[in-house]
């Protein structure tokens, strides 16, 4: 009988510990799920918690995410500074090059300016034109890389983008015959705007490295998942190895030196595809021309 009654003692004092750490440690880890949860939403705050009543466990994850939210509150301000540098540059820059470009232009009106003198003013206005536009691209690069810029995906219609592309006056002006294939029916998600923007730099590529006679062609095609727009050209094209550096940034060429440009453009068009849910592929040989194909997504990915 007393042995009985030990062993029912020992077992109701063994359910009651097991009850107990049970109830400890279902606590610990809503108190853990509490703090992920409020990490998650951006509302965690280290004075919401005592850290001295708080178990080894839990201090560990505490002290993980005071550090964590330390360092996102560093990448907000560091984002916040650079918004302000980059508005300040393209604040900053736009009056002088503006009033460069008039006064080049008030020089080559005026009519009494020798040859030497005349070729003298045209290289200033080229090589201003060329400044503002690296410097516009780099203000879309920085606005796109530290989030000022947004890129909003949503049903839009292939055709009213195909319909955007202005380059006619480009290739007539460099004698290449510009093709734009039909596009009716089909439907993607895609920021019209930014993607506009994409496929732009990828036209104006195709445009400037294929020779007078050359042809650039636009198409597009519909699959199960994606919409592809095809930019073909007949120029000058690319070695194997070198397709897998053009989207870096400020990558050229050796064969492109001479032509005008940044190196930017193709690395812009994949940052703007991939954060849509798009992608790029390129296929190429030298002196055969290139094959640019843009995948668009047809539902939010």
């Amino acid at each position: 009988m007393g042995m009985y009654f030990f062993c029912a003692c020992v077992a109701g004092m063994f359910l009651l510990a097991f009850g107990l750490l049970n109830e400890k440690v279902n606590r610990t880890w809503n108190r853990i799920e509490h703090m992920i949860e409020a990490a998650k939403t951006g509302t965690f705050s280290e004075t919401v918690y005592d850290e001295s009543r708080l178990s080894r466990l839990e201090a560990q994850m505490f002290q993980y995410l005071v550090y964590g939210e330390s360092a996102r509150a560093q990448i907000e301000e560091e984002r916040e500074k650079i918004k302000v540098l980059v508005s300040d540059i393209s604040h900053q820059t736009k009056t002088p090059i503006a009033n460069m470009l008039l006064y080049t232009q008030l020089l080559e009106e005026n009519g009494e300016l020798d040859e030497q003198a005349g070729n003298i003013v045209f290289q200033i206005e080229e090589q201003t034109k060329k400044l503002n536009f690296l410097i516009q691209f780099l203000v879309k690069m920085s606005r796109l890389e530290s989030g000022m810029i947004e890129v909003k995906p949503e049903n839009t219609r292939v055709d009213s983008l195909l319909g955007k592309l202005d380059f006619g006056l480009a290739a007539r002006q460099k004698g290449v015959f510009l093709l734009v294939g039909e596009a009716s029916g089909l439907w993607a998600c895609f920021d019209l705007k930014w993607t506009l923007e994409a496929v732009s730099n990828l036209v104006d590529n195709a445009i400037k490295y294929t020779p007078e006679g050359g042809t650039v062609e636009i198409s597009a095609k519909e699959y199960e998942m994606f919409v592809r727009i095809d930019i073909r050209d007949t120029g000058i094209g690319m070695k194997e190895e070198e397709t897998a550096k053009i989207f870096a940034r400020f990558y050229r060429s050796p064969a492109v030196r001479g032509e005008s440009g940044a190196g930017i453009g193709l690395y812009l068009a994949r940052e703007i595809l991939s954060r849509e849910g798009g992608y790029i592929k390129v296929d190429s040989h030298p002196g055969q021309g290139s094959l640019f194909s843009v995948f668009l997504p047809k539902t939010r990915l």
